[in-house]
């Protein structure tokens, strides 16, 4: 600590004894704060996304108790505060579509009000990005706390996984190996503690990336919900807020390029979800970090899948926890030379190689070692071409090998909708060669980019035993699905991206160590079905939605490649003390 203690932001509201001064102690006094509170120390605010309608964070009051209590025990003030809860098994259209809207609550609650530092309680899906994106925009010091994942699910004595389950189930629904009551006969078992999604969804990919990036203690990512230590955690990450606050630890110091190459290359040792592409993409955004889709190739690359856990291998959180979670992985990585940054500065004030090159690991099944790996190349594959010109992706770890090179004719589906009516047609005309085609369900097309990308197999080939198909859409899937599925094509097809020409019966072909997605036609024929399109579109006048927050996205939601951010929210605008309000 310096010898002169940092002018902290809060005593710019406290720290007078004008009428200003008066009224913002005054009013806060009414909640029963004695004078004592308000002498100069640290100002802690606990980012709060706990709500009933988010069940993955439902429990966060009393995790909150506990950050309360290391502020508390450091010196500092706890103030806590909710923000929108972006809750992913509820919230329609899409949760992603609310992501942006979640940091903008963030963002605007920290800068407006006497906050030094913040803990963000972070937990489902998107509420991790949101919180880190609107924290970075204001570059304060921060912390993320993870409420942690569910158990293991259960179903007639085997480990079923959130998510993944569903999945796997309603195919075989569909394919007639099970009834209708053996599949609902999984729904209480999946979910049966709280917390997030127990597989390596994109939950607790977000909570590894959280972890691989410095913005959090170690082991953070996979302590179980239910587990004491996770309160434990969440007391150590109060106390060290207060320290945080102090020492003038941002998060500029701590999200540099070094980190972000840190997390991609753990993304693919964790068999990480697509999703991370994008939120990675938009937290470095607002930070001011540039990072392009290509850095996946060139820094993932080459990295083995070491966590055997579903949706691309066998076991889930639970385990991965008792066998040492994320820091054993980074020890792992680090002790072969393929953590690119060990330096890297984090949330504690130590490198993340100090953090962890002591880590125990407790099972070789559940991360394995690097000569016997899940997976040799587990790196996000950026593929591009005619038909993704600004870039599309896949997970290698959850596809089917065979597949990841492939060429066959596109059965297309123009929107959802189309798709729905039209994969249970008896008569359709797909065999298992046939390329899956989903159109208009990117950023602006859905809007939001749903999870729908990881189109269910036409019934009728299920029931013939086909397993997997080749999949392409400008849709995100749930980090919980598996399968050969090309996602985020860049331009979408609302956008006026080449997926939206693509007809039925076009050959496309998929080339994924090539990185390559191609529509066999020429670029004549090519540019004159763009030009039919722009034309159609521009006589049927679609305006889409014309009022409220959905126009607000659609008409300045950036593609997939760029993170799906607003184009106006990009970069970081800093902490300073906003106007006095009276």
């Amino acid at each position: 600590m310096p010898d002169t203690p940092r002018k902290l932001r809060s005593t710019e509201w406290f720290g007078s004894a004008d009428k200003n001064g008066f009224m913002y102690r005054s009013w806060m006094k009414n909640q029963g704060i004695p004078d004592h509170e308000f002498d100069g120390r640290p100002i802690i605010g606990i980012c709060n996304t706990w709500s009933e309608l988010t069940p993955c964070n439902a429990h966060f009051r009393k995790i909150a108790e506990h950050v309360k209590r290391g502020v508390s025990e450091a010196g500092g003030f706890p103030v806590e505060f909710p923000v929108f809860s972006n809750g992913e098994s509820n919230l329609r259209p899409t949760a992603m579509l609310t992501r942006n809207l979640a940091s903008m609550d963030v963002e605007e609650a920290i800068r407006g009000n006497p906050i030094d530092a913040v803990v963000l309680l972070t937990g489902c899906d998107k509420t991790t990005p949101a919180l880190l994106m609107g924290a970075a925009s204001c570059d304060v010091p921060a912390i993320v706390v993870t409420g942690g994942p569910m158990l293991n699910g259960k179903l007639e004595g085997r480990d079923i996984g959130s998510g993944t389950a569903v999945w796997q189930l309603h195919e075989s629904l569909k394919a007639g190996t099970i009834n209708l009551h053996q599949f609902l006969s999984a729904e209480g078992g999946m979910s049966r503690s709280a917390g997030t999604c127990n597989t390596m969804g994109t939950a607790s990919t977000m909570a590894c990336m959280a972890e691989a990036l410095g913005t959090s203690l170690p082991h953070n990512a996979a302590i179980p919900a239910v587990d004491s230590r996770r309160y434990v955690l969440a007391q150590m990450s109060g106390m060290r807020a207060v320290e945080m606050a102090r020492e003038g630890l941002t998060l500029s110091k701590i999200l540099t390029r070094q980190a972000f190459e840190n997390a991609i290359r753990v993304n693919a040792a964790i068999g990480g979800s697509t999703n991370a592409v994008i939120h990675l993409k938009a937290i470095a955004g607002r930070i001011g970090v540039p990072l392009s889709l290509e850095d996946w190739t060139t820094i993932g690359r080459d990295t083995p899948t070491l966590v055997d856990l579903m949706p691309s291998g066998r076991f889930l959180m639970e385990e991965f926890y008792y066998a040492g979670g994320l820091p054993a992985v980074l020890r792992r990585l680090g002790e072969h030379g393929l953590l690119p940054h060990p330096d890297a500065l984090t949330v504690n004030g130590h490198s993340l190689w100090h953090n962890v090159k002591e880590a125990p690991s407790h099972n070789d099944e559940v991360i394995r070692p690097l000569s016997k790996p899940l997976m040799a190349d587990g790196g996000i594959r950026v593929l591009r071409g005619n038909l993704s010109p600004n870039g599309a992706v896949l997970k290698p770890s959850a596809a089917t090998p065979a597949l990841l090179r492939h060429r066959g004719r596109a059965v297309v589906f123009e929107n959802l909708e189309h798709y729905k009516e039209r994969i249970v047609d008896e008569s359709l005309d797909v065999d298992a060669s046939s390329v899956l085609v989903l159109k208009r369900c990117g950023p602006r097309g859905y809007p939001g980019m749903a999870e729908v990308g990881n189109m269910g197999l036409p019934p009728k080939l299920l029931r013939q035993g086909i397993t997997d198909m080749v999949r392409i859409s400008d849709a995100r899937m749930s980090g919980t699905a598996y399968g050969t599925v090309v996602l985020h094509v860049a331009p979408e097809a609302a956008a006026g991206g080449p997926l939206a020409v693509v007809r039925d019966g076009d050959w496309i072909e998929l080339d994924c160590d090539a990185g390559r997605l191609h529509l066999d036609i020429s670029d004549a024929e090519l540019a004159d079905r763009l030009a039919n399109l722009r034309a159609e579109e521009a006589a049927a006048q679609r305006p889409g939605r014309s009022s409220g927050y959905e126009r607000l996205y659609v008409d300045h939601v950036l593609q997939a490649d760029e993170g799906c951010d607003f184009d106006f929210l990009v970069g970081c605008r800093g902490n300073a003390v906003p106007r006095h309000s009276h």
